[in-house]
């Protein structure tokens, strides 16, 4: 399954369709209901994207959101998910550098998440994006009693330098 691409663009409230059989798939016992999500879509305060082939935009491959409140100084990944079909190629990565991103955009200092300790797929893609791990909500996934990581990723503050050209 080399070679797979994907167009990235923002969500809305019109995917939900596309994005619920994934969040049920993939989440089973502690999928958000189609409301909360449909909620989340429609939030100015969150920034979620789809992930598609080129060739089908009704086909969503992967989706993710961050919630960052106008002049907060922190936002939260609120969720991610891949499809399995596409996993091992990148797409998780790309998602999560987008959120970086806008929450960069939106001027945030720090990114938070939760992630399933027994998820350490997840967990090293979040370390290798730079998140540390700052503690442990005991039993935060319900009902499977799965205890959450509690991860940071601090963002540089911006740097404005002058341009300068060569001998004027």
């Amino acid at each position: 399954m080399t070679g797979l691409t994907w167009q990235l663009r923002r969500a809305t409230a019109a995917d939900l369709v596309a994005i619920m059989p994934l969040e049920e798939s993939i989440f089973l016992n502690d999928a958000w209901s189609p409301e909360t999500m449909r909620s989340e879509l429609r939030n100015s305060n969150c920034f979620y994207l789809v992930a598609f082939p080129p060739d089908r935009p009704e086909q969503i491959d992967g989706y993710a959101g961050l919630l960052a409140p106008a002049g907060a100084n922190e936002g939260d990944i609120q969720t991610i998910a891949v499809a399995p079909a596409a996993r091992r190629h990148g797409l998780g990565r790309v998602l999560m550098r987008q959120l970086i991103t806008e929450a960069r955009t939106r001027g945030l200092a720090e990114v938070f998440l939760e992630v399933r300790a027994d998820n350490p797929g997840a967990q090293s893609l979040y370390r290798e994006l730079g998140f540390e791990e700052l503690g442990v909500r005991p039993r935060y996934y319900q009902p499977d009693d799965v205890d959450a990581l509690v991860m940071r990723l601090t963002l540089p503050a911006p740097v404005t330098e002058l341009a300068t050209g060569g001998d004027a």
